[in-house]
């Protein structure tokens, strides 16, 4: 009886051993090597913080576990991310960003919204790149629900500028709204006056080009104005006062 508890007690006493030793080479497995990609808000070290903060946070088994166990979490202007783990030792982190194309101030916060017109973010954030749009007539902003202005038409020029100036890599401040319900974009220290919506692609065109060929205007107080621009004659409608 006594040597079957000596042999008992010797193979419970491997059996903890075994598994303190496995407990104790699984928390040391930590990812050496993260890659990130997809995003445009948040560099590299950025997404590394957010995901894998904490004394634990890059032990491979843990970090697996947490993915795959947990919702994933609410990153501001991140619609998701996917997190691949390529064995013990390198993760890939794939950031898909909300797609936005433009902010309005409401109540101290800046509301972000989609090419649908859906507000999709609210922060205290201003992003680079992200014009602000100023000049409409707003109602309630809500989160997730579509932005409340009284003219559809106006939205439906927002979206249609928005995309073309993304189409030519025009990186713009502001986009405000006169009385007319004309556009006027602030780019850097510059204005510059479009008139009505017509002729829109090929006033952007032209303003393209200006801004390749003199990229100094935009340091410079002025305004410049394309509304009476026209296609038949290109020295038509183009004039730059200083402010």
């Amino acid at each position: 009886m006594r040597k079957t508890n000596e042999k008992q007690h010797m193979i419970l006493g491997i059996a903890v051993a075994v598994f303190l030793l496995t407990a104790i080479l699984v928390l040391s497995v930590r990812i050496q090597t993260i890659t990130v990609s997809g995003s445009s808000r948040y560099s590299a070290e950025q997404a590394k913080e957010l995901l894998f903060s904490g004394r634990m946070g890059k032990n491979s088994v843990i970090a697996y576990l947490r993915d795959r166990l947990n919702p994933h979490k609410q990153i501001p202007f991140v619609e998701d991310y996917k997190i691949v783990f390529h064995g013990p030792f390198h993760a890939e982190v794939i950031i898909y960003d909300k797609s936005i194309v433009g902010y309005v101030s409401y109540m101290s916060s800046y509301m972000y919204f989609d090419r649908e017109g859906i507000v999709v973010e609210s922060s205290g954030r201003k992003l680079e790149g992200v014009p602000w749009i100023t000049g409409m007539d707003l109602g309630r902003v809500v989160l997730y629900q579509p932005l409340p202005v009284a003219d559809s038409r106006i939205f439906e020029e927002i979206l249609n500028l928005t995309q073309q100036l993304s189409l030519y890599e025009i990186l713009v401040d502001q986009i405000r709204f006169d009385a007319y319900n004309q556009p006027i974009l602030t780019i850097g220290q510059m204005e510059v006056i479009l008139g009505n919506m017509g002729n829109i692609d090929s006033k952007l065109s032209v303003l393209n080009d200006i801004l390749t060929d003199q990229p100094q205007l935009r340091e410079i107080r002025g305004t410049l104005e394309l509304g009476d621009y026209s296609e038949t004659n290109d020295r038509a409608g183009i004039t730059f006062k200083k402010k």
